[in-house]
C-alpha cells in the first residue's frame, strides 16, 4: 500500500513520511511549475532532498503525483467553500469573496496551475470526488445567494468552474493590459443580478 493511499484510507503516517510527502508534493509544485508535465521524478526527488525511490513509494508513477496535485487545489477551495457557508453577511459578497480568496491561491501558485492545465483528461477524472465536492458546496453557495436576490439565476457550479479557469489563464499571461485582478472583478460583476 503506497502512501498516498495511506494518507486516502486515513491511517496515520509516521511523522518522517508525512514530512517527505509534503516535501516531495511541494518539490512537485516548484519542479513541474519550472518544466511543466515534462518534468521527471528525478527532479522532483532532488528538489525534495529525499531518493527517487522514497518519490515511488509516496506516487508510484508521475501521473499519480499530478493527480494528488489536482486533489490538493480542488480540497483547497472546497475548505475555503465550507468556511464562506458558515459565515455571515450578504450572500452574493460571501462568494465574491470566496472567488477572490480562490483567484489569491492561484496566483500564488500561477505556474503550476499553468503546467496543470496542460494535463489529460484522465488526471482530472481521477479526482472526480474532490471535484464534485468543491461543485456541491459551490452550488450551495451560489443558491444562497440566488434566494437572496442578488446573483443571477441562470448561474451554474460548472460556469464558477469554467470562468475561474479563464481567469487562472489570464495569470501567467503578461500582454500588456492583461490583469487577471480586473479580469476577476469582471468576472464577478458578471454573476450580479440586475
Amino acid at each position: 500500500m503506497t502512501i498516498s493511499t495511506q494518507i486516502e484510507t486515513g491511517r496515520p503516517l509516521r511523522a518522517d513520511a508525512r514530512r517527505n510527502h509534503e516535501r516531495i508534493l511541494e518539490a512537485a509544485r516548484e519542479v513541474f511549475a519550472d518544466c511543466g508535465v515534462d518534468a521527471q521524478m528525478d527532479d522532483i526527488a532532488r528538489r525534495a532532498c529525499v531518493g527517487v525511490g522514497t518519490v515511488y513509494r509516496h506516487f508510484p508513477t508521475k501521473e499519480a503525483l499530478l493527480v494528488e496535485l489536482v486533489r490538493q487545489k480542488f480540497r483547497v477551495f472546497a475548505a475555503g467553500a465550507r468556511t464562506a457557508l458558515e459565515r455571515d453577511g450578504e450572500p452574493f459578497e460571501v462568494f465574491a469573496d470566496v472567488l477572490r480568496r480562490n483567484a489569491d491561491v492561484c496566483a500564488r501558485d500561477a505556474a503550476i496551475q499553468h503546467a496543470l492545465s496542460g494535463v489529460g483528461e484522465h488526471i482530472w477524472a481521477q479526482a472526480q470526488a474532490e471535484y464534485e465536492q468543491l461543485n456541491a458546496l459551490t452550488t450551495e453557495l451560489i443558491a444562497r445567494a440566488q434566494r437572496a436576490g442578488a446573483m443571477r439565476p441562470d448561474v451554474l457550479a460548472t460556469d464558477i468552474a469554467m470562468l475561474m479557469c479563464g481567469v487562472s489563464s489570464t495569470m501567467t499571461h503578461n500582454a500588456p493590459g492583461f490583469d487577471w485582478h480586473r479580469h476577476l472583478e469582471l468576472v464577478i460583476d458578471m454573476l450580479r443580478a440586475r
